[in-house]
């Protein structure tokens, strides 16, 4: 296993952990912990949908990644009677690949696209007509003899996820009927989503070790389910089997996690504004090649939560660090210390 598969905080599962996530998603409203906002919404919007014997009108649900967006669409189609087809943005590739997918739909079925701010251009145009009239339009023929021909299609749900909702375009972001922001949990909603997922694997923890591996999840449900396994096996090695608070911090000290639920990689962001740019400002293409990683990890994985921490500000000119992150790493900010050397 390479460096980059043992991280805690990344953006994509591997197949071990789509199968764990598939295992401990809940299946309905009632089951889901968390996002009482984004619920409530919905569960408004669905019964009128289901009172009306209707389709539920496009949604569009964003956020970090990890916070349930793919879970909800799941739900929705559940709770809708339907059935669901999960897709991505980039796996459709041109505009013939939608088209199979929208023309298969059965009557009022959910259509899921994840990442869906990484569609094409070209398929996103022959989206816009089958999301407002349910229908497609396709060019039949080319040159002089070319000639469009509609067709239509069975009324369905569109749910759209991003976690860069901001990279949507206009024309598509309006033609969602339902938009949802998920945020991050708090400590007592990852304690419940802890104690639910060890009972289902199997695993002894008690109400302290799930609320020490709380604390430094990130406020995300799929790092606290990472961190669970994790800390389960060192568990089964250095101890009993059972995790409790002295248990849940040996192991998350070993997989440098820190009692904020910063990793090695959040560390190394911070250290590297602060050692090689003097605090910032710095440009996020500089950053991330200062440290190795990609520009769009770091403002979809890692960015979002340093921010929310406090311990990270974007501004115009690029990002700094602020006050709390010299406290938080016992470094001293010389930044308004101007040196004349030289002069």
């Amino acid at each position: 296993m390479t460096e980059r598969e043992n991280d805690i905080v990344t953006s994509s599962l591997n197949k071990t952990e789509e199968e764990l996530e598939e295992n401990l998603r809940p299946s309905t409203l009632e089951q889901y912990i968390g996002q009482d906002k984004v619920k409530g919404k919905l569960k408004i919007f669905i019964e009128a949908a289901k009172m009306r014997s209707e389709q539920l009108d496009h949604v569009l649900l964003y956020g970090p990644p990890g916070l349930g967006k793919t879970t909800l669409a799941g739900i929705i189609a559940k709770e809708m009677n339907v059935n669901i087809r999960i897709t991505s943005g980039p796996a459709i590739e041109r505009p013939g690949d939608l088209a199979a997918i929208l023309t298969n739909l059965n009557e009022n079925d959910v259509l899921f696209i994840d990442e869906i701010h990484r569609l094409n251009r070209s398929v996103e145009e022959i989206l816009y007509p089958a999301m407002e009239d349910f229908a497609l339009d396709i060019i039949i023929g080319k040159g002089p003899s070319a000639r469009s021909v509609r067709l239509d299609l069975s009324q369905f749900t569109l749910i759209g996820a991003t976690t860069r909702s901001g990279a949507l375009s206009s024309p598509l972001r309006d033609r969602f009927g339902v938009i949802c922001k998920l945020d991050y949990y708090i400590k007592d909603e990852l304690t419940k989503i802890i104690s639910r997922s060890a009972g289902i694997l199997n695993i002894d923890i008690d109400d302290e070790g799930a609320e020490e591996l709380s604390k430094r999840s990130r406020g995300t449900p799929r790092i606290s389910n990472r961190i669970l396994k994790r800390v389960r096996d060192y568990a089964m090695v250095k101890g009993k089997g059972m995790i409790d608070r002295d248990i849940a911090k040996a192991a998350l000290n070993i997989l440098e996690i820190d009692s904020s639920g910063l990793d090695h990689v959040d560390i190394k962001i911070l250290e590297t504004i602060i050692d090689f740019y003097n605090g910032g400002p710095v440009g996020i293409d500089t950053l991330a090649a200062s440290i190795g990683e990609e520009s769009i990890t770091i403002e979809d994985v890692y960015e979002p939560y340093l921010m929310q921490k406090g311990f990270l500000s974007r501004t115009p000119r690029g990002r700094i660090v602020t006050d709390k992150t010299y406290k938080y790493l016992n470094i001293k900010n010389n930044k308004d210390q101007v040196s004349f050397d030289g002069e």
